[in-house]
């Protein structure tokens, strides 16, 4: 019967552990990702962008003048950018007129804007759909929202995501 009692006590304290250990590990941040050589080329009478040569911690929003949930996010984005959040944009699948269009319309919420060459930046990206916003810092990936940016994807991807790569 104590050789019972034993074993039940050690089984009990064995699934405790690995429960523990898989609340820890759920709570570890993703590791980051390395930022792919984007193929860009400049958005003419805007300013551009070097991904390697952009200081500190940044966002890499894909969008397009074409993309309806860009649209609903601009606000979103022009918010951010009074928050002083630096954010790059990559236009994707657009034509520079359409682009420009879009950010004379709007208002601009980048820092840089830079287009896309022939799906070659998203397709390292692994992006499928605009938009996407990415956080970056030191070229690696930190976290990514596919999909508009909403007060929850702040709440609970951007801005975390912001303040570890800021204490990384």
């Amino acid at each position: 019967m104590p050789w019972a009692r034993l074993i039940a006590w050690l089984a009990v304290l064995g699934l405790v552990a690995a429960l523990g250990w898989r609340y820890l590990a759920d709570q570890a941040p993703p590791p980051t990702q390395a930022l792919p050589v984007l193929q860009m080329q400049t958005l003419e009478a805007r300013a551009g962008f070097e991904p390697d040569e952009v200081e500190g911690v940044w966002l890499l929003n894909v969008w397009g003048s074409w993309c309806a949930p860009c649209h609903a996010e601009h606000p979103v984005l022009m918010a951010l950018r009074s928050e002083g959040i630096a954010i790059y944009g990559l236009n994707w699948r657009d034509t520079p007129e359409d682009a420009q269009q879009f950010l004379d319309d709007l208002g601009n919420p980048f820092v840089g804007v830079m287009q896309d060459v022939d799906n070659a930046s998203v397709t390292a990206l692994g992006i499928n759909g605009a938009p996407e916003t990415l956080v970056i810092k030191d070229g690696e990936i930190y976290a990514r929202w596919p999909g508009p940016l909403t007060s929850d994807a702040l709440r609970n991807a951007i801005y975390p995501a912001l303040d570890r790569a800021s204490r990384d």
